[in-house]
């Protein structure tokens, strides 16, 4: 520990490697919160789809909704912040309802039965064990054995040891589910904490980091990127660490693990919060012990609201296609809202600057939509159609999803480096070029996945290299937009609506999760027992899919590109 005089920072901060203390404290926190999160997020639409033998379409609106939520509560717990609580008590908050969430999430209890009906007798169909890898058995009272299931008929591998005939046709069977209601709305109550949990958490412990650097210092940006990098390595370690254990060892360790990672964050926070001195603090202390409604104080009027956050999220999550019809129209409202003042209130370089902004806020929607597929079509994709087998070891799914964190420890510092390069010689491509070179690449990545998908005829499993493959294109389109998007929009928007701007890309990014989840929902196949009945038909669903976004993706960038010249002239040299 040292101390560092510069012009930028007090006589006698405190720091350690040459930033304030403070930065260990939200490095870590930042680090198991993002842990917690990606290691249940790697899980999440497999569970859906195995434990509670949700339909591909049902779990993928689902898993939408819950990525569009998690986003949108940022911009309440951020304004209940900056208003009111102060970043610090806003965080402390939000972990908390986050450790609860996840722990949640291990009462998994019985999920859903699938039922087979033939012959008036009843039958359980199971899996033998979780994943791509699981197989189908059937259950009856003499017995057990794995079955598979065709177009036209249900195939017995051993029909001497459940005592039926070795082949069943469709017509001579029915299916049904049966669901434990408590532990599904259980399910329900663990996702809308941790969207109320991130909502209170995710906006406010970057805006602590800022805090911890006056205006002009020079170790903002490496004090971000050290803050960026704990994000991903909690992401990178959750996928590996997490998807293993909910796949091979059961979904409450996999869910567990993640919980207390998130537990470790809020025992970090709580116990060294001091290393903020005096940072995050409420905006006015006093104020926060105001009665306004039945002798309930301000701050506790706060938490509240979080408490009805989780209500409504909870409402929401059992009620998925309402996100879409809900963030919408609010999409519409803050368009027209941020042109309407752009054009009313502003004037000049603002206008164009701010009018810049919006085109951004809305230009990341493609990206984010087809990249989101992440945790859900391309997870569910990965887990049943890839062949996973590396070194003789079938890679679970979910692990697979580590690699979009570990291809930006290797990548981020080299794309850093190459626009640092190309600006020596005027060759750095232009914000509105960068951000449409990025949304092309997520169309790419798909393309190319599709082209692996072909090469392997009707029903051959992809090779795992294009799975790399897709993951590397997407991260590469990642470092073009979401770095330079946020970085874009925090300089173009005027100082007095900045916060409302980025609570307006808060908002797009939910709405671009909810879209995926609408994508992905048109990849569903045909499930029974949550495992795949037909994979030539599951197969060609994903080329047709894939391909179609893919292109779409393209054309999307080609018009950004065409449009691009006259986005950087609307700038007014802030590019």
């Amino acid at each position: 520990m040292n101390t560092l005089n510069t012009s930028s920072s007090s006589v006698d901060e405190k720091t350690i490697l040459g930033h304030p203390r403070g930065l260990v404290i939200l490095f870590f926190t930042e680090m198991w919160e993002r842990f917690s999160y990606y290691g249940m997020r790697g899980l999440l639409i497999i569970y859906l789809t195995q434990h509670f033998l949700m339909s591909d379409e049902s779990s993928s609106v689902l898993y939408g909704a819950y990525g569009a939520l998690v986003y949108v509560m940022t911009i309440i717990g951020g304004s209940l912040a900056d208003r009111y609580l102060g970043a610090r008590k806003a965080v402390t908050f939000g972990a908390i309802l986050l450790t609860f969430g996840h722990f949640g999430m291990t009462f998994e209890g019985d999920g859903s039965r699938q039922l087979l009906t033939h012959d008036g007798n009843q039958y359980e169909i199971v899996l033998d064990g979780r994943g791509g890898d699981a197989r189908q058995q059937i259950v009856t009272e003499v017995g057990s054995s794995y079955i598979n299931f065709t177009e036209s008929t249900l195939e017995i591998a051993n029909p001497k040891s459940v005592d039926l005939a070795p082949s069943i046709p469709r017509d001579e069977f029915t299916l049904s589910v049966e669901t434990q209601e408590g532990y599904l709305n259980m399910l329900y109550l663990s996702l809308a904490l941790i969207i109320a949990g991130v909502g209170f958490l995710k906006a406010n412990i970057s805006t602590i980091v800022g805090s911890l650097y006056g205006f002009g210092d020079t170790r903002r940006d490496s004090g971000f990127t050290i803050f960026y990098m704990g994000i991903n390595i909690g992401a990178f370690l959750a996928s590996l660490s997490c998807g293993y254990l909910g796949i091979v060892h059961g979904w409450k360790y996999g869910f567990g693990l993640a919980g207390i990672g998130m537990l470790l964050g809020l025992a970090v926070f709580l116990t060294c919060h001091s290393w903020l001195e005096g940072r995050a603090e409420p905006p006015n202390p006093q104020k926060l012990s105001e009665k306004i409604f039945m002798g309930i104080n301000i701050e506790w009027m706060c938490y509240l609201v979080g408490l009805g956050i989780i209500g409504i999220s909870m409402i929401l999550v059992m009620n998925a296609e309402l996100v879409g019809g809900i963030l919408g129209p609010v999409g519409i409202v803050m368009f027209v809202w941020l042109v309407g003042y752009a054009f009313t209130k502003l004037e000049g370089d603002e206008r164009s600057r701010m009018l810049a902004a919006v085109y951004f806020v809305l230009a990341q929607i493609p990206f984010w939509a087809l990249f989101e597929q992440a945790g859900s079509s391309l997870n569910l994709f990965t887990a049943r159609l890839v062949d996973r087998e590396i070194l003789g070891w079938s890679v679970p799914g979910p692990v697979f999803q580590s690699l979009n964190a570990g291809f930006i420890f290797i990548f981020a510092p080299l794309v850093a480096w190459l626009w640092v390069w190309l600006a020596r010689r005027k060759l750095n491509p232009s914000t509105p070029v960068k951000f449409a070179l990025g949304v092309a690449m997520a169309g790419l990545g798909f393309l190319t996945l599709v082209a692996g998908m072909k090469g392997t005829g009707a029903v051959g499993l992809t090779p795992v290299i294009f799975i790399f493959l897709i993951y590397w294109i997407h991260t590469m389109g990642e470092l073009m937009v979401s770095p330079v998007g946020l970085s874009a929009v925090t300089k173009l928007a005027p100082a007095r609506v900045v916060g409302m701007t980025m609570g307006a890309w808060f908002l797009y990014s939910g709405l671009s999760n909810f879209l995926a989840g609408v994508i992905a929902r048109a990849t569903g196949a045909e499930t029974i027992g949550g495992q795949m009945t037909n994979v030539a038909a599951a197969k060609a669903g994903y080329v047709e899919v894939y391909s179609q976004v893919g292109f779409i993706a393209i054309g999307i960038a080609l018009v950004m590109l065409l449009v691009s010249p006259a986005v950087s002239k609307m700038m007014r040299g802030a590019d």
